[in-house]
C-alpha cells in the first residue's frame, strides 16, 4: 500500500507526473483494454475507450483521494467510458444498446483481431442478453477473476449484491447456452 500511496504522489507532482504516467500506462494499459473489450466487443471501439480512459485519469488523477485502490479508480473510469461508448453510438444509429451489442458481436468474425471461434461467440452473444450490470460482474468475475470486495469498490455496490447478480448471470447464461 505504501508504493501504491508513493506511485499516486508521484502521479500528482507536476514535476514527476509525465514518467509516473507512462509507467501507469505501461502497468495497467492491458488489463484495462481486455476489460474495455469485453463490454464494448471491437477493438477499435476498445482503442478509442482505452485512449478516452487514460486522458480521462490523466486529467483527474489532481482529484484522486485514495478512498480506492488506484486500480479500482481507473477500472471504474474505464467501466463508465465504455457504457458512455455505447450509449452514444446506439442513439446515434437509432438503435437499442442491447441492439448495438448485438451488431457488434455479430460483426466479430469480421475483426482482424478476434481470435475466437463459434463457441466464444455464443458466449458473447448469452452475455449481451445479460442486464449491463449482470454483464459487467460476470465479466469481472469469470474473465477478470476479481475478487468480490474489489468489485464492490468499482461498482460502488454491496458484496452481497454481487454475489447474487454474478449467480443470476451464470444461470441465464446456462440457459441461454443450452437452449441455442
Amino acid at each position: 500500500m505504501t508504493n501504491e500511496l508513493d506511485f499516486i504522489k508521484r502521479l500528482q507532482d507536476s514535476q514527476t507526473k509525465e514518467s509516473a504516467f507512462r509507467e501507469l500506462l505501461q502497468l495497467y494499459k492491458e488489463r484495462l483494454y481486455w476489460h474495455i473489450r469485453k463490454i464494448v466487443i471491437s477493438h477499435d471501439d476498445a482503442d478509442d475507450v482505452l485512449q478516452n480512459t487514460f486522458i480521462k485519469v490523466y486529467r483527474s488523477i489532481d482529484r484522486f483521494k485514495g478512498d480506492s485502490k488506484l486500480f479500482s479508480w481507473m477500472y471504474r473510469i474505464a467501466t463508465n467510458e465504455s457504457i458512455t461508448h455505447i450509449n452514444k453510438n446506439a442513439k446515434r444509429q437509432h438503435i437499442s444498446n442491447e441492439e448495438y451489442q448485438n451488431n457488434a458481436i455479430n460483426n466479430l468474425t469480421a475483426d482482424v483481431y478476434f481470435e475466437g471461434n463459434d463457441i466464444q461467440i455464443k458466449l458473447q452473444k448469452a452475455i449481451a442478453t445479460l442486464p449491463q450490470k449482470q454483464q459487467q460482474v460476470f465479466n469481472m468475475k469469470y474473465f477478470d477473476d476479481l475478487k468480490y470486495k474489489d468489485m464492490a469498490e468499482i461498482l460502488d455496490t454491496s458484496e452481497g449484491a454481487l454475489k447474487a447478480s454474478y449467480h443470476l448471470a451464470v444461470k441465464k447464461i446456462e440457459i441461454y447456452l443450452t437452449s441455442n
